[in-house]
């Protein structure tokens, strides 16, 4: 960062709208460079890499240098459209770092139960017990860190009043549960940019979309394979919540079966309206209100 500096300083680059830094996401490691900027004043788009991956066309050959120009060109073919990322939010970061961990710790807890749950089929009585006596501690310690882990999301949305705002709103919409809230404030800067019900659903890969062209004139609509399949794994388990104790969802869902809809087709028209709702209960700054009645 210090050479950074002294490189921008020598270059004469004003820390100011005159300038634009634009930088691929590249998950953790763009975060110093993001902070120095916003320290500094200096405006910076972080994008989408796999959209300035596409905008470059047939491309051969790749190497940091390079890359560097492609992105350069990216850059000033675009400056028009490309939006700066707002400032670093300290808060948002840990407690997206709380929630990825959260998410490793569990991934790693199911991985040995079900190493040791498979085991019982084919080891004898004396040598299962010493692995599951093996494994004992490891599966607890990683609960223990699972809880700690969980106490601390919460204290870190206790203690941001704009976050917990957005946090008691959104749970209110049949289906969210806390962790789902957590990772769509994570995903969205808390919301930030007002994005719509429909930008959320895309983002998701909730939204069918159609193929008409050329010889595919009769395929069905589908979604597309480029969206956070994270959210996606969540929204399904909000969708299945739904259907078991949201009136209106379990009606829309048993209706839409009944005349002939694939189920995992309707489950995903139902992810698709529980995000509108999140956006419009976000946007309103009002509780979910259910005025669904039974016919």
């Amino acid at each position: 960062m210090k050479s950074f500096a002294k490189w921008l300083k020598s270059n004469k680059v004003t820390m100011d709208e005159n300038s634009l830094l634009v930088i691929e996401n590249t998950g953790i490691y763009h975060r110093l460079l993001w902070a120095f900027c916003s320290q500094k004043g200096l405006p910076i788009h972080i994008g989408n890499a796999a959209h300035i991956k596409k905008s470059f066309g047939i491309a051969r050959g790749k190497n940091d240098k390079i890359d560097s120009i492609r992105l350069c060109q990216y850059a000033c073919r675009n400056a028009d459209e490309l939006m700066v990322t707002g400032l670093l939010d300290p808060v948002l970061m840990k407690l997206k770092d709380l929630t990825t961990a959260r998410a490793r710790l569990i991934s790693q807890r199911n991985g040995t139960k079900t190493f040791i749950r498979e085991l019982r089929n084919i080891n004898d009585k004396s040598l299962q017990k010493v692995m599951e006596q093996s494994h004992k501690h490891a599966i607890e310690g990683m609960s223990k860190s699972i809880a700690k882990v969980e106490a601390e999301i919460k204290k870190t949305i206790e203690g941001n009043e704009a976050i917990k705002k957005n946090h008691d709103l959104v749970i209110t919409v049949p289906g969210i549960g806390p962790v789902t809230a957590v990772y769509l404030i994570c995903c969205t800067a808390n919301f930030a940019g007002n994005r719509s019900g429909k930008e959320l659903a895309c983002y998701a890969g909730v939204v069918p979309f159609g193929n008409t062209s050329g010889v595919s004139i009769k395929g069905k609509e589908r979604v597309h394979p480029m969206a956070n399949k994270d959210l996606k794994k969540l929204l399904f388990l909000c969708a299945m919540s739904a259907i078991q104790f949201a009136p209106e969802f379990k009606k829309y869902y048993e209706r839409k079966v009944g005349s002939g809809k694939h189920p995992m087709s309707v489950l995903n028209a139902i992810k698709n309206k529980i995000l509108l709702r999140v956006a419009a209960v976000v946007k309103n700054q009002k509780p979910y209100v259910d005025y669904f009645q039974a016919a």
